[in-house]
């Protein structure tokens, strides 16, 4: 997990309005290896080990899945990098569920980008440059409008548009791939403009 990223992390119990406090047991190169996040609010703390952040809400149980995460084959990487539509600049991207199978594959192809990837099976990565593996729950651990994009399944059900659409920036990207019934709607109706609405893929920007 980057050191930097941490400054976006927020509360997953309290809310997006309680920044986490980065309590670090071992850094390597600006990355955070082991240690926890802790909450000046509620005091409960969030571990990180191996560079992966559990930064699900309480009562936090066992993983059922030990499952490596591999890239989908659609999208392809490719796609998901023009539906993001970033070509420069720096800032956080997130990759959700199977989606985030190609986090370290976009981080090398957007290489002033920090790729966060929000699955359980990123457990089994090592920790690489540009990407950095979470897991969360419905609630995403980021303040409001921090993110330059976000791409997910919208058949997975982690995350509903109004979480969706609230912590991506101004000309920021919500990618929603697959079950894509009903997201188009509502991201609109979150204040979002859809730039792109198929069958397969809806792509929203914050203008």
């Amino acid at each position: 997990m980057h050191l930097l990223l941490t400054d976006r992390l927020t509360c997953p119990r309290c809310g997006p309005e309680f920044g986490l406090i980065l309590l670090a047991d071992r850094l390597e190169d600006r990355r955070v290896l082991d240690g926890a996040l802790g909450c000046p609010n509620c005091r409960d703390r969030y571990p990180v080990r191996d560079g992966f952040g559990d930064l699900r809400p309480p009562p936090r149980t066992g993983f059922t899945d030990d499952q490596a995460l591999v890239a989908p084959d659609s999208p392809t990487l490719i796609e998901v990098a023009g539906l993001l539509g970033i070509t420069e600049g720096a800032g956080h991207v997130v990759l959700l569920g199977r989606m985030a199978g190609h986090a370290d594959s976009l981080a090398e192809r957007l290489a002033s980008i920090e790729v966060v990837g929000i699955c359980a099976g990123l457990r089994s990565w090592d920790e690489a440059e540009g990407v950095s593996r979470l897991t969360a729950g419905s609630r995403l651990p980021f303040r409001a409008q921090s993110l330059r994009g976000l791409a997910l399944f919208g058949g997975e059900g982690m995350v509903d548009p109004a979480e969706a659409s609230r912590v991506v920036a101004r000309f920021g990207r919500v990618v929603v791939w697959g079950g894509v019934d009903g997201w188009a709607s509502a991201l609109e109706g979150e204040g979002l403009t859809i730039l792109v609405s198929e069958t397969t893929g809806v792509v929203a920007a914050r203008q």
